[in-house]
This record gives C-alpha cells, structure tokens and sequence, in this order.
C-alpha cells in the first residue's frame, strides 16, 4: 500500500484474516494481509508454501469452504463495493464475471467428462446468458485467443488428449471468457517445462495489454515475479513482510526475509554467481503464532525486541514497506544487505 495515496484502487484488500478449524486446533492462516491493485496493474504475492497466498485470494473469491474456514476480520473493496459480506460472493457476483482464476494445477482443475469447450463455454452461458451455440462459439475464439492451434477441433476434446501446456492455456481461456477485470493465477507455470513457462507468461502479458486487467500473480519464483510483476508483496507466517515495485523488493530488499529469498535464487550470470545459501530452520507453527516478528527464530539479524514485539510498517517510500525492527532509528548498526532509508 502506498503512504500517501488515497485514490481508489480496483481491488483494495485491508486487515484480512482466515482461520481454519482443525483437530488440532485453529490455524491462523491469514494475519492482517493488506494490498491492492489496480487496472492493467501485475501484483506478485511471493512466499513459501503454506505462508497464506493462496488462502488470501480464494477467501476474496469465496472459495475456502467455511465451516472449517472462516473470514474472521478485514476487507476487500471492488471498485469500492464490499465483496467479504455474507451476501457479496454467491458464485455469480465474483467469480468468473469479475475475478478470474488461473489454478495451480489444470490437470486437476479440470472436468474429465467435459469437453474443453463445453466448460469454457458454461461460464458464458451462466454468468453472460448466452445460448449454448455462441457459447461454443465464443469458446474456440477463446482457444484461438490463447494460441492453441486448430482450435475448432481442440473445443470438441476432452482433458486428456491435452498436453500440460495446452491445458493451462485452456485454462486462461476459461478465466477469460466473461472479460473479468481481474486475473488471478496461483502458479501458473509450476507443472510446465521452462520453455512452456515462457509461452505462458508471454501469453497473459499479452492478453493484459488487449484487456487492461490487473493481474494477481502467486509464486514462489522470483524470477517470474522480475519478469511480470510491477509490484510485489512478500508474505510470511500469514502476514506482508514487504511490499514495493518490482524493483524497490529486487535491488532496495529491506526485509531479511527478502534477502533470504533472493540470495537463495541460483544465477547464471558468472559475474554475480555465487555459493547458494538456503534459509535455515522452519517457518513458525500458525497453531499458536509468534507474539513478535515470524521470522525472527531464522534471522541472522534477529534481536529481543523482534522475539517480542511484533514490527511496525516502515516506510522507505511511497510504495515501499518493510515490517522489520532493523529499520528503526534506535539501531545503528545497520546490515549492509538491506536497503535502509537515511533518516533525516
């Protein structure tokens, strides 16, 4: 979020938290997530597995069941309307017609009983009211749209005689149909080959400029974030650690955290290869949260105070924070790793 800007976003996401019931107790999976983005704007949610990403935009489309989940606190604003009330997200409101979704993995997200243009054409006919005919219709534009040859004859497939390339591509198509406003793809490239990733990504960069749409993108691959994003947030244990433009979170990095992620990126530019260096220890148990910063039992820079009180934003400018004691002006010695605004 900025520090001064107070024009309305397309999507704006404030204090949002989930909890999950559980036998052994309640997860504390989101903690007070804020972000937002706007048209024909890329927003990269970045984290390791299980920091809350994907938890965050299923609970704004409505898709974590509840029970056992539930939206205990926050909000989420589209164009200004209040999408987290319990009238808001029926199926139709949302999802589909104005937030489409990119799933991690397409073989499982798709039907295997259904053609591939049968479902891309069931959206249009549920959300836009189109006869099945021009549904179909539109369904094979769709697939020609997202650069699947002979499409005519793919719509009339089924899952299975699709390649894993193929099969994300249908899925854009999919998420594509009602023109939403926003996309929102949970690693999108995950299960493809690195050549197939590249297609991909080129393919929603170039649908983003005929569209306008935000983008929402979740990874854990910094080097799709430096390739798409223009601003990025960076989640741990459930909260935003970090958030900037692309370049402030890739050359001004003022979290550890950060750094950790950064500097555990394999390189093949000879000059600035160097020795991997993994982040040690374990994310905390959400079962019980840490009363202080999350990270701080694996920071090399941890400190008392970051064990027991949890950090406030730091500005470093107008796009760019970091929850991070480090950057407080108590503390004089600085590490030489992070970006630290000079205070005045």
């Amino acid at each position: 979020m900025s520090a001064s800007s107070n024009e309305q976003k397309l999507l704006e996401v404030e204090n949002l938290a989930v909890e999950f019931d559980t036998y052994g107790g309640v997860v504390k999976a989101v903690r007070g997530v804020d972000f937002a983005v706007d048209q024909g704007e890329t927003l990269a949610i970045v984290g390791e597995s299980g920091c809350g990403k994907s938890v965050t935009v299923q609970s704004i489309m409505g898709l974590i069941p509840m029970p056992p989940g539930r939206i205990t606190e926050g909000s989420a604003r589209l164009r200004g309307h209040e999408v987290l009330g319990r009238n808001a997200i029926d199926g139709k409101d949302i999802r589909g017609s104005e937030i489409g979704m990119i799933f991690q993995d397409p073989m499982t997200s798709l039907n295997p009983t259904m053609t591939i243009g049968d479902q891309i054409a069931e959206p249009l006919q549920v959300h836009r009211g189109y006869s099945y005919q021009d549904a179909f219709k539109e369904a094979v534009n769709l697939l020609e749209m997202s650069k699947i040859p002979e499409a005519a004859k793919r719509a009339k497939q089924y899952p299975f005689e699709f390649s894993g390339g193929m099969l994300q591509r249908a899925m854009i198509a999919m998420a594509l149909s009602c023109k939403p406003s926003i996309l929102i793809a949970d690693e999108p490239t995950t299960a493809l080959d690195v050549t197939i990733q590249a297609q991909i990504l080129d393919l929603m960069q170039d649908l983003q400029k005929e569209t306008g749409m935000a983008i929402i993108l979740i990874t854990h691959d910094l080097g799709v974030v430096a390739r798409m994003a223009d601003e990025v947030a960076v989640m741990y244990a459930g909260k935003v650690v970090e958030h900037g433009t692309v370049d402030d979170v890739f050359y001004r990095s003022a979290h550890p955290y950060t750094v950790g992620l950064k500097d555990a990126m394999p390189n093949n530019d000879r000059e600035l290869q160097h020795e991997l260096k993994p982040i040690e220890g374990s994310p905390p148990d959400l079962f019980s949260p840490p009363v202080g910063c999350g990270y701080c039992p694996r920071c090399p820079h941890a400190m008392n105070i970051c064990e027991n009180r949890h950090p406030i934003d730091y500005f470093l400018g107008d796009h760019h924070f970091s929850r991070c004691w480090l950057h407080a002006e108590q503390v004089t010695e600085k590490p030489v790793s992070l970006y630290v605004r000079e205070h005045n």
